[in-house]
Formats: structure tokens, C-alpha cells, sequence
């Protein structure tokens, strides 16, 4: 006998947890849920005392054909809630429509508007801290946390531009929770060490300890099973044993390389199912300022700018995400000028190519591959300008010397596309609602969803669509 659930879950991730969290709360108490989880549980306390955030290489779960590009991702309970940075902030709405305003790329089949109050329940469910000045985004409410301090250039460049430079939004708590101190400023935000931090380990895992919830760990999806088109179940290897369970909805919250290649192993096709596999590319940047100091404590990373991210130039090249460095991994060796440097990190969205996919190979079914053929000339022409614009955009501050990075980032850990989300079932796997178009009991979550690639960090947006998602399921 195959043992039958209401509703089967794949994943502990953010996508997984916030569904997780609105399907609960409106659920009977009959309701019977089984999450199956690849990873292992490691609590925070093994994390830090063996420096990992998690047990398992994710190298061994997947195949890189192009090594030299890095996709970062953490397989264990709580998914990237494990190693990720916490930075939050929300997509800008002409990042929904970039066909409409700028004629390039597509439009989202949803809006800014109508993701709003989910943007603003996520924020207020992670405790983030964010600017109380201001916003670049329309916000319907305020930030739940007071921002973080402010370095002294910092101030310079929000003096230069008030309304384009802001604090950033994270998850790292300004102040204390009832769950969570204040942040420690010490700069090592992939693991903190005190718990400052929001991860699905330390604020959601009591969801997943719900009497109506079955949580299987070590469990390898392997396929949706379909009959007629209808999503019945899941096959999944534990222990080396493959086994079955039934369900009336099933639930993708995978990540954007495993979600494609369990479709792939189903056989739920799709011309676009695993193509537009892409992230952001960043470049770093080191400024020598000539007698202004940095490092006034505060957390990690601690301004966003926006001077180079929307507006026409985005109809001939990319725009991009200006964030401020706080970490004294980069102190300067002069006697009396340590203190007396800035890194900036910019952050360009890219154009989706098909080029760039997720590969099924039936002859090695249990392994991803990932194919990469490098970023769009839509950012690498951003990237060119950037020598001839940066010095008058920094213009305010004292520079000394300043050096751009003459090679992007290997990862910005955000890995995008595979199944998007789109109004015509010809031209996206899934609709507004996260909901696959052939199989209409399955929702595929996460950011494989995405259609573009904004130059914000898409965890916010990730969790909103997953609140999103559940709340159209269930009205």
C-alpha cells in the first residue's frame, strides 16, 4: 500500500518553510503533510564548531561541466537559510515588466503591486532591519527593525544622494528578538556565530515539528508520478530504498538545479524546462580614501545605492546594485590609513539565455548537470561602462586610488531560472501562482521561477512568492 497525504512538500528551503508556514495556518487538523528533505539536520552549534553549514558537499550532488562558474547552495535542513548573507532587499517594479518599460527581456506574469503585502508579511515574519528614511520601492508598510549603523562614508554618499542611497535591509537583527540577538559585528555572516541571523533552522523548525507533519530527512526525491496528467505522488530513494507516497497536491521547493531535473526524471516536458539557468555577476571594487575612515563597527555590509539601477540605461545595458562593505578583511597596511578604505560591491542583473541550462542525462539520472555558456552581453556592456562612471558617481567621497576588479565574482550564490513563471504555457512552465500549466496539482516554488534577473538579491522575493503561492492555493 502506498501511503496516501493531502499534500507532499520537497524541500525545507526558504521556498518550502513559507509555504509551509500559510498552508499550515489555514489547514484542518486532519490535514496530513510529508516533507522529504535531501539534506541532514545540522544544528547551528555543529556548524560552528566544524565551520560548515552543512555535512554534506554539495559537489557530490550535482555534475559542474563548466567548473570555473560556481553554484553555490547549501543541501541540508533549512536549505540556504544555512550559508546565505541576509541581505533583503525587495525587486524595484520596473523589474516586473522590463519588456514593457525598456523593451527588453519579458515581463512577469505578476506586478510589484500585487507581490507588496507579501514582500511586506516576509519582511515582518524575518524581523528584517531596514531604512527608516525612505525607500526605493513602494512600501505600504515600515520596516519591522531600526537600521544599522552607518559608517562615516556611508553618510557621505547619503548626503550625495538622498534619495538613491539607503540603508540596507537585512535579516541580521539591529536589535534583539525574542529568538535572536543583536547582530555582532563581526563580519562572518555565512555562519554566524550568534544566531543573529534569520534561518529556517532557528525560526521556522517548529513547523515542521507540527503533528500534521511528517518530515523525512535524507530522502531523494527521484519523480512526480503523474496519471492523466495529474500529479499522484512522489518516488523517493532513502537508505538505498526506493519508495512511493500518494498525495492530492504535490510541492517542488527545490532549488533551481534540482527542481528541473526531478521534471526531467518524470518525464513532464517542456521546451523551456531547465533552459535560462543564470545569476547575478558582481565586481568588486577597492577605494583608498584619503584621510576618511571606515569600519565604525555596525554590521557586515550595511548601504545599498541605486544610482546605477533603473532608469533608461537598462534599454542598452544592465543596471546595477551598489552595496557598501564593513568587514575588516580588506584593512589597508599603511601605518595611520588601516581604517581608511572602502569595498564596494556591484551587482548587475543579467539577460536569461538558453544557452545556460540544467542537462538530464538518462544514462546518469541521479545527477544534475549544470551548463554554463557566461553572462549576457546585456551586463558585460554594463560592466565596460563602469571605469568612465564610477569615479563621478563616488565623486563625494575622498579617493585616494580606486581599483575595479578586472573579473566578476565566480558565484553570487543565487541560482535562477530553469522553470519560469509566465501568462502562455507554450513560452513558461508554470503560471502567476507558481502552478506547473500541464499538471495543475503541482506547484513548482523557488527561484527557478524567476524570468529575469533583477540586480536584487532574490531571497526576499523568493519567500514573498511562496506566501503568495499558498495563498491562492488555499482561497
Amino acid at each position: 500500500m502506498i501511503e496516501k497525504f493531502d499534500l507532499i512538500l520537497v524541500g525545507t528551503g526558504f521556498a518550502s518553510s513559507f509555504f509551509l508556514n500559510t498552508f499550515l495556518a489555514k489547514a484542518k487538523p486532519t490535514t496530513r503533510i510529508l516533507v522529504l528533505e535531501r539534506g541532514r539536520l545540522d544544528t547551528h552549534a555543529w556548524q560552528v564548531n566544524n565551520r560548515r553549514n552543512t555535512s554534506q558537499n554539495p559537489n557530490d550532488t550535482f555534475i559542474n561541466t563548466h567548473p570555473q562558474k560556481k553554484w553555490r547552495f547549501t543541501p541540508s535542513f533549512g536549505g540556504g537559510s544555512n550559508c546565505w548573507w541576509g541581505v533583503t532587499p525587495r525587486m524595484m517594479p520596473n523589474d516586473f515588466r522590463m519588456q514593457s518599460a525598456y523593451g527588453v527581456g519579458v515581463d512577469w506574469p505578476i506586478s510589484y503591486e500585487e507581490l507588496e503585502t507579501f514582500y511586506a508579511r516576509t519582511e515582518e515574519m524575518m524581523s528584517i532591519s531596514g531604512p527608516d528614511d525612505g525607500s526605493p520601492f513602494p512600501r505600504s508598510t515600515p520596516y519591522p527593525q531600526p537600521p544599522h549603523r552607518f559608517t562615516d562614508p556611508d553618510k557621505v554618499l547619503k548626503k550625495a544622494y538622498p534619495d538613491l542611497f539607503f540603508h540596507l535591509p537585512t535579516a541580521r537583527a539591529s536589535k534583539s528578538t525574542p529568538n535572536r540577538p543583536r547582530c555582532c559585528a563581526t563580519g562572518v555572516c555565512n555562519l554566524c556565530p550568534i544566531n543573529a541571523k534569520f534561518t529556517v533552522l532557528h525560526e521556522m523548525k517548529h513547523l515542521y515539528e507540527d503533528s500534521r507533519v511528517t518530515l523525512i530527512l535524507e530522502a531523494i526525491v527521484q519523480t512526480v508520478e503523474t496519471q492523466a496528467g495529474v500529479a499522484t505522488g512522489v518516488s523517493y530513494l532513502k537508505n538505498g530504498v526506493v519508495s512511493q507516497a500518494g498525495a492530492d497536491i504535490v510541492v517542488l521547493g527545490g532549488n533551481a538545479i534540482f527542481n528541473p531535473h526531478i521534471l526531467q526524471r518524470s518525464h513532464i516536458r517542456h521546451p523551456l524546462l531547465g533552459k535560462y539557468l543564470d545569476e547575478q555577476i558582481a565586481l568588486k571594487v577597492t577605494i583608498d580614501l584619503d584621510g576618511l575612515n571606515n569600519f565604525q563597527g555596525s554590521t557586515s555590509n550595511t548601504g545599498h545605492g541605486y544610482m546605477l539601477y533603473d532608469g533608461e540605461h537598462r534599454k542598452e545595458h544592465a543596471g546595477c546594485l551598489i552595496e557598501t562593505w564593513n568587514t575588516p578583511n580588506d584593512l589597508r597596511i599603511e601605518q595611520g590609513k588601516w581604517q581608511q578604505r572602502l569595498i564596494l560591491r556591484i551587482i548587475y542583473e543579467n539577460l536569461p539565455n538558453q544557452q545556460n541550462y540544467i542537462k538530464y542525462d538518462p544514462n546518469n539520472p541521479d545527477l544534475p548537470e549544470t551548463v554554463y555558456t557566461g553572462p549576457s552581453d546585456y551586463a558585460l556592456k554594463a560592466m565596460k561602462k563602469l571605469p568612465s562612471i564610477l569615479p563621478g558617481i563616488l565623486g563625494s567621497l575622498p579617493i585616494e586610488n580606486l581599483r575595479i576588479g578586472d573579473r566578476p565574482h565566480s558565484t553570487e550564490a543565487h541560482i535562477l531560472g530553469t522553470t519560469v513563471m509566465g501568462h502562455d504555457p507554450q513560452t513558461s512552465v508554470i503560471d502567476k501562482h507558481l502552478i506547473h500549466h500541464q499538471v495543475r496539482n503541482l506547484l513548482v516554488l523557488g527561484s527557478g521561477a524567476f524570468p529575469t534577473v533583477a540586480p536584487a538579491n532574490p531571497t526576499l522575493t523568493i519567500s514573498a512568492l511562496s506566501l503568495w503561492a499558498a495563498h491562492h492555493l488555499l482561497n
